[in-house]
Protein backbone atom coordinates (compact mmCIF):
# COMPACT_ATOMS: atom_id res chain seq x y z
CA UNK A 1 0.00 0.00 0.00
CA UNK A 2 1.26 3.49 -0.87
CA UNK A 3 2.04 5.56 2.24
CA UNK A 4 -0.67 8.12 2.99
CA UNK A 5 1.61 11.15 2.79
CA UNK A 6 2.48 10.44 -0.85
CA UNK A 7 -1.18 11.01 -1.77
CA UNK A 8 -0.83 14.58 -0.54
CA UNK A 9 1.73 15.28 -3.27
CA UNK A 10 -0.48 14.12 -6.12
CA UNK A 11 -1.73 16.77 -8.52
CA UNK A 12 -5.36 15.78 -8.07
CA UNK A 13 -6.10 15.52 -4.38
CA UNK A 14 -9.39 13.66 -5.04
CA UNK A 15 -8.99 11.34 -2.06
CA UNK A 16 -9.08 14.37 0.26
CA UNK A 17 -11.55 16.68 -1.51
CA UNK A 18 -14.30 16.22 1.11
CA UNK A 19 -12.00 16.55 4.13
CA UNK A 20 -10.92 19.81 5.75
CA UNK A 21 -7.72 19.54 3.69
CA UNK A 22 -9.71 19.59 0.45
CA UNK A 23 -12.51 21.94 1.46
CA UNK A 24 -9.99 24.61 2.51
CA UNK A 25 -7.94 24.08 -0.67
CA UNK A 26 -4.73 22.96 1.03
CA UNK A 27 -1.91 21.57 -1.09
CA UNK A 28 1.27 19.92 0.18
CA UNK A 29 4.16 21.06 -2.02
CA UNK A 30 7.15 19.58 -0.19
CA UNK A 31 7.79 16.80 2.30
CA UNK A 32 11.16 15.83 3.76
CA UNK A 33 12.25 14.55 7.19
CA UNK A 34 13.03 18.11 8.30
CA UNK A 35 10.46 20.21 6.48
CA UNK A 36 6.87 20.19 5.23
CA UNK A 37 5.50 22.99 3.05
CA UNK A 38 1.84 23.53 2.11
CA UNK A 39 -0.26 26.27 0.57
CA UNK A 40 -3.84 27.37 1.14
CA UNK A 41 -5.85 30.00 -0.73
CA UNK A 42 -7.48 32.89 1.10
CA UNK A 43 -10.99 32.38 -0.25
CA UNK A 44 -14.61 32.38 0.89
CA UNK A 45 -13.94 29.00 2.53
CA UNK A 46 -11.05 30.34 4.64
CA UNK A 47 -12.21 33.90 5.40
CA UNK A 48 -14.07 34.99 8.51
CA UNK A 49 -17.10 37.29 8.51
CA UNK A 50 -15.07 40.50 8.14
CA UNK A 51 -13.36 39.27 4.97
CA UNK A 52 -9.91 38.29 6.22
CA UNK A 53 -8.22 34.92 6.73
CA UNK A 54 -9.86 33.12 9.65
CA UNK A 55 -7.48 32.23 12.48
CA UNK A 56 -9.03 28.77 12.61
CA UNK A 57 -8.10 28.19 8.97
CA UNK A 58 -4.50 29.16 9.75
CA UNK A 59 -4.53 26.78 12.74
CA UNK A 60 -5.96 24.00 10.56
CA UNK A 61 -3.19 24.54 8.00
CA UNK A 62 -0.57 24.52 10.76
CA UNK A 63 -1.86 21.30 12.31
CA UNK A 64 -2.07 19.70 8.87
CA UNK A 65 1.60 20.29 8.03
CA UNK A 66 2.67 19.13 11.51
CA UNK A 67 0.55 15.97 11.25
CA UNK A 68 1.74 15.19 7.73
CA UNK A 69 5.34 15.73 8.83
CA UNK A 70 4.93 13.38 11.78
CA UNK A 71 3.16 10.76 9.67
CA UNK A 72 6.05 10.93 7.19
CA UNK A 73 8.49 9.95 9.96
CA UNK A 74 6.64 7.14 11.77
CA UNK A 75 6.02 3.45 11.08
CA UNK A 76 2.72 3.75 9.22
CA UNK A 77 1.88 0.07 9.65
CA UNK A 78 1.84 0.40 13.44
CA UNK A 79 1.13 4.05 14.33
CA UNK A 80 -1.03 7.04 13.42
CA UNK A 81 -0.28 10.72 14.00
CA UNK A 82 -2.93 12.81 15.76
CA UNK A 83 -2.88 16.45 16.79
CA UNK A 84 -2.52 16.85 20.55
CA UNK A 85 -1.99 20.59 21.14
CA UNK A 86 -1.71 23.69 18.98
CA UNK A 87 -0.91 27.32 19.62
CA UNK A 88 -1.25 29.99 16.94
CA UNK A 89 -0.33 33.67 17.06
CA UNK A 90 -2.03 35.61 14.27
CA UNK A 91 0.30 38.48 13.39
CA UNK A 92 -1.05 39.98 10.17
CA UNK A 93 -4.38 39.86 8.36
CA UNK A 94 -4.74 38.65 4.78
CA UNK A 95 -7.71 39.37 2.49
CA UNK A 96 -6.86 37.29 -0.59
CA UNK A 97 -4.12 35.37 -2.34
CA UNK A 98 -2.21 32.37 -1.05
CA UNK A 99 -0.60 31.62 2.29
CA UNK A 100 2.26 29.15 2.69
CA UNK A 101 2.95 27.10 5.80
CA UNK A 102 6.45 25.80 6.48
CA UNK A 103 6.83 23.30 9.31
CA UNK A 104 10.11 22.23 10.88
CA UNK A 105 10.46 19.72 13.72
CA UNK A 106 11.65 20.98 17.11
CA UNK A 107 11.42 17.55 18.77
CA UNK A 108 11.22 14.08 17.20
CA UNK A 109 10.30 11.76 20.04
CA UNK A 110 9.05 8.20 20.27
CA UNK A 111 5.52 9.19 21.38
CA UNK A 112 5.27 12.86 20.38
CA UNK A 113 6.72 15.32 17.89
CA UNK A 114 6.71 19.09 18.25
CA UNK A 115 6.69 21.32 15.17
CA UNK A 116 7.34 25.02 14.55
CA UNK A 117 5.09 26.34 11.77
CA UNK A 118 5.46 29.70 10.02
CA UNK A 119 2.65 30.86 7.74
CA UNK A 120 3.63 33.59 5.29
CA UNK A 121 2.08 35.52 2.41
CA UNK A 122 3.38 35.74 -1.17
CA UNK A 123 5.90 38.42 -0.16
CA UNK A 124 7.26 36.33 2.72
CA UNK A 125 5.56 38.42 5.41
CA UNK A 126 4.70 36.47 8.54
CA UNK A 127 0.93 35.94 8.89
CA UNK A 128 0.92 33.40 11.72
CA UNK A 129 3.42 31.55 13.87
CA UNK A 130 2.33 28.28 15.43
CA UNK A 131 3.63 25.40 17.50
CA UNK A 132 1.94 22.02 17.29
CA UNK A 133 2.44 18.83 19.28
CA UNK A 134 1.46 15.64 17.49
CA UNK A 135 0.92 12.37 19.37
CA UNK A 136 2.16 9.10 17.88
CA UNK A 137 -0.53 6.58 18.77
CA UNK A 138 -0.55 2.81 18.15
CA UNK A 139 -3.22 1.93 15.60
CA UNK A 140 -4.76 -0.62 17.96
CA UNK A 141 -5.43 2.22 20.48
CA UNK A 142 -6.90 4.61 17.93
CA UNK A 143 -10.37 5.75 18.88
CA UNK A 144 -13.14 6.06 16.30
Amino acid sequence: MEPLYEHFLLEDHEHYQNTMFGVLGMRITEISPNRVVATMPVSDATRQYFGVLHGGASAALAETVASVGTYHLIDKETFVAVGMEINANHLRSKKDGIVTATATPLHKGRTTMVWDIRITDEEGRLICVSRCTVAIVPKDRQRG
